[in-house]
């Protein structure tokens, strides 16, 4: 802190005349008495630094700096539904579910048609189709029992013509479909089913 010059003390306090000062000195007893008079004009028991704290609290509370920290602070939500609303969601749920996927419809050629193949295999895990038509590898076309019933079905897009063709159950066992209409012997002394499948179109 800077000390005062003993005569702007002198010149304040009226023992010598302030015309008597330096100019730098006269400006510095000039803004030690408007300091004074501000402090004379404060309120009646308000400080300066009363007057210091209510100007930050003013600023601290202004109307943008309360909009800016309510945007910015979390905020809990509660969501209130009514019993009645509860059980419509409720129902609404339940009807998406039950609703049949849309299956979209395949794109034929001009020699293809559609092969439908059910097959009954109760406690089967896993239920395919080989025939001629994939060269008689597994892993292909599988069957889905989509309700649990026993009961596996596939559609297939297939070349038109006559295609022999056999079940796979649980990857071990190679059973005919016994609801087909034809079967033929193969090389290997066992009986395929035949499928006819007939163009879509023509």
């Amino acid at each position: 802190m800077n000390s005062i010059d003993p005569r702007v003390h002198q010149a304040l306090d009226g023992e010598i005349p302030r015309e008597a000062l330096p100019p730098a000195l006269r400006r510095v007893a000039e803004r030690l008495e408007s300091a004074a008079a501000l402090l004379a004009a404060a309120p009646e028991g308000r400080s300066v630094a009363d007057r210091v704290l209510a100007r930050l609290h003013r600023h601290a509370h202004s109307p943008v700096r309360r909009l800016a920290r309510w945007l910015t602070a979390p905020h809990p939500v509660t969501l209130r539904i009514r019993p009645v609303w509860s059980l419509a969601l409720a129902a609404s749920l339940v009807l998406l579910m039950l609703l049949p996927e849309e299956r979209s419809t395949p794109v034929l050629g001009e020699h293809e048609g559609i092969a439908q193949f059910v097959a009954r295999f109760p406690g089967a895990h896993s239920v395919q189709v080989v025939g001629s038509f994939n060269d008689w590898r597994t892993g292909t076309i599988p069957l889905e029992d989509r309700d649990g019933d026993g009961v596996w079905r596939a559609v297939v897009v297939l070349p038109a013509g006559a295609h022999e063709y056999m079940f796979v159950v649980d990857d071990e066992r190679w059973v005919p479909d016994y609801s087909a209409n034809r079967f033929v012997e193969d090389d290997f002394g066992r009986e395929n089913s035949v499928l006819i499948v007939r163009p879509v179109k023509g």
